[in-house]
């Protein structure tokens, strides 16, 4: 079947990609004695390294992964953006951005058995969008109705316990455990699990709680592999610590600084969304819309000699260069070297969040992640991935068309 001009014919198996938020490969690395499962499927199936979409933030990965296609297609270039046409900032949550379908839209009406589960809200009606098939978050799986859902009583009837809280680590767990139990209880075809990156945020690969929660996730991925699944696992962006000597954030609230140059700007951060305590709106990608248009070169060299600001490209150069969708972008798009972060001002943020330690991501050194398969991928889509030019958004292409049937 062809989905956005991609093929994704039917597996006697169940497929099942998982999205593992904020989930770089030093993470496994650093965990590698207490997940013996994942272990196992790097050593007896397939892995290899790909590249995210910019900017490397939520919902455009996953919303990438899921259409299969670039932000330039499918519209989604951001959590957060500014729209141009109501004259606000708002959450790009609503299907309504979306340009074109998902694959599990595609599948669910033609056919195929489809569960998603998420961990964050903010995702489930986009990925909810014209599917007809089970779809919650684990956030307020206690909500889930057959009529929204297309499934009730999660926590007593399907989970036996209620769900974690957002920030919880265990809330990403939930979620595993609720696709292998839904599994365990009925036939699917395609399965898609996607969880948060509160634990990211807050440890490094290797901390005792970063493995600790690995550890639990690694269980569940055993369960699944068990039940005769091929799983993909890939992430939606990496994390690294944005931080100066003392531990503080490190950041250029960049509409202050171009403010008092004299430059009226209003700066989006695509990384805005409900979750504040994670990231605090701080992340390696912003957006700007300029006031007077005849200052774009002015801007765009000033925030170049910013100590920690690596890239600034005009629109039309950020299309190309990322394939993002022109009218959703600004007139500059501004990038952080792996350090540092991008603000607007100080009191915009809620900066006690995020006053020790903060860690982030959105640029291009939050781009490179792990996809890993559980049984080894043919001769063809195994080139396709050792190439190194592949990405995070041909997970379910690879699923679909990378094993024999």
């Amino acid at each position: 079947m062809k989905i956005n001009d991609r093929n994704y014919p039917k597996q006697k198996q169940t497929i099942i990609g998982i999205c593992m938020d904020g989930t770089s490969y030093p993470y496994y690395e650093g965990a590698k004695e207490v997940m013996p499962n994942l272990q196992r499927f790097i050593k007896e199936g397939s892995m290899g390294m790909v590249k995210s979409v910019i900017p490397s933030f939520t919902n455009p990965n996953n919303m990438a992964i899921v259409t299969g296609v670039t932000p330039k297609v499918n519209g989604i270039c951001g959590n957060f953006y500014w729209d141009t046409e109501l004259q606000e900032e708002v959450m790009m949550n609503d299907p309504k951005y979306l340009k074109v379908p998902t694959i599990l839209s595609e599948l669910s009406k033609n056919g195929r058995k489809v569960a998603v589960v998420t961990a964050k809200d903010k995702l489930r009606k986009m990925l909810a969008h014209n599917l007809d098939g089970i779809c919650f978050s684990a956030e307020f799986a206690n909500q889930a109705t057959l009529e929204e859902n297309g499934i009730e009583n999660v926590e007593q009837g399907l989970m036996g316990k209620e769900r974690p809280g957002i920030y919880d680590p265990y809330i990403s767990v939930y979620c595993i455990e609720a696709g292998a139990k839904l599994l365990k209880r009925e036939h699917f075809d395609v399965m898609y699990l996607t969880t948060t990156d509160f634990v990211q945020h807050k440890y490094a690969p290797g901390s005792p709680d970063a493995n600790d929660f690995l550890s639990k996730i690694d269980f569940w991925l055993g369960e699944l592999d068990k039940l005769g699944a091929i799983i993909g696992v890939t992430a939606d962006h990496g994390m690294q610590a944005k931080t100066n000597p003392d531990g503080s954030p490190k950041v250029q609230f960049i509409e202050q600084l171009l403010d008092a140059q004299n430059i009226k700007s209003r700066v989006i951060l695509p990384i805005t969304d409900p979750y504040v305590v994670h990231h605090g709106a701080l992340g390696g990608y912003g957006t700007l819309y300029l006031e007077d248009k005849s200052q774009l070169q002015a801007a765009k060299d000033y925030l170049l000699s910013l100590d920690g600001i690596e890239k600034v490209l005009t629109n039309s150069e950020a299309v190309k260069e990322y394939e993002l969708p022109g009218d959703r972008i600004g007139d500059l798009v501004v990038l952080a070297d792996s350090a540092t972060t991008i603000g607007r001002t100080p009191d915009w943020h809620e900066l006690d969040k995020v006053k020790e330690g903060l860690r982030s991501h959105g640029g291009e050194h939050c781009q490179v992640v792990p996809m890993i398969f559980n049984k080894k991928l043919n001769a063809e889509y195994s080139e396709k991935l050792a190439s190194g030019a592949s990405r995070n958004f041909d997970l379910f292409h690879f699923l679909s068309n990378g094993f024999s049937n």
